[in-house]
């Protein structure tokens, strides 16, 4: 089957972990193991991949260096989408011993310049601070920023993702049997001018959001939604907190999630599949047991008969 692995950003960084590069390659290394497994199990792949803690790197080094002078959040997801596409590209390859192609590819994805999401940011970017620290970072550079869990954190605009453009060429590279690494942090976030061309906004899209779309405008057979925790739980973090198995679309509506972590997770598994696709939630390490129905939390569709 068809498979859109979306990687969540443990793949890359611990919460925590120094962001180095020996950090980000050692924990994508673990990564492609479980990817690899879909693809030796006969599986074609597609992956995506977020990219906060990297393009809120980017950012505070453009700060650092000429604060006058500063590359916008479109070229800087640009930047992140390749530097983590070939690490992932260059982990499978040599996981699969250079059997399966595959591909990273630079994705832009069109948003609505009137979304209301523009004044009203709420996607999460960078390190993580002490409040003093990001209340300070915040007036001396113009941030918004809320709270992460313990810690503080800078947030952006998150406009729904409204077409991705790239879709044809997805499409070759999944039809010449390829692994496509694709809409990396999201996508690169653009607009449509009056005339039909393209130019960048200042944004960071959702790369569940993205993935769910992506899954469906593809045929995927499963969206999977890979991060640190093995399912969806109610009362997560409580004595009583219980994993759930299964949804219906119809529950994951009024399911309390907080809209930070799990809920973005929620609502795009619910898009994805309210056109009769089955998306799960899950650990990054039970990917290929997920498939399988015997791990994570499969989010679906009942179908009437």
């Amino acid at each position: 089957m068809l498979i859109v692995a979306a990687l969540g950003g443990n793949a890359m960084l611990q919460r925590g972990e120094p962001l180095t590069e020996d950090n980000q390659r050692e924990n994508i290394r673990k990564a492609a193991r479980p990817l690899a497994d879909l693809v030796r199990a006969g599986h074609q792949l597609v992956v995506t991949h977020g990219n906060g803690p990297q393009v809120g790197l980017l950012a505070l080094q453009g700060i650092a260096y000429k604060p006058d002078e500063l590359f916008s959040l479109d070229v800087l997801g640009a930047e992140s989408e390749g530097m983590i596409g070939y690490m992932i590209e260059q982990e499978l390859e040599n996981e699969l011993n250079h059997s399966v192609p595959v591909a990273t590819l630079l994705t832009q994805v069109i948003v609505d310049a009137n979304d209301p999401a523009f004044s009203h940011p709420t996607k999460f970017i960078g390190p993580v601070y002490d409040q003093a620290e990001a209340e300070a970072r915040a007036e001396h550079l113009g941030w918004e920023i809320a709270r992460d869990g313990d810690k503080w954190r800078r947030v952006v605009a998150s406009p729904a993702p409204a077409e991705i453009p790239d879709l044809n060429i997805i499409r070759f590279l999944i039809d010449k049997g390829a692994i496509a690494i694709c809409a990396g942090g999201g996508g690169i976030p653009v607009i449509r001018r009056q005339d039909g061309s393209l130019t960048g906004i200042e944004a960071v899209i959702d790369k569940d959001a993205v993935s769910a779309r992506l899954a469906t405008e593809i045929g995927a057979d499963r969206l999977l939604l890979l991060t640190d925790v093995d399912g969806v739980y109610r009362n997560f973090g409580q004595p009583d907190a219980s994993r759930v198995s299964d949804m219906d679309i119809s529950e994951v509506q009024n399911f309390q999630a907080p809209a930070g972590s799990m809920g973005p997770k929620l609502s795009a598994a619910r898009d994805y599949a309210s056109q009769n696709g089955i998306a799960v939630i899950g650990n990054l390490k039970d990917a290929l047991a997920m498939i399988e129905g015997d791990a994570g939390t499969r989010i679906h569709r009942i179908i009437s008969t």
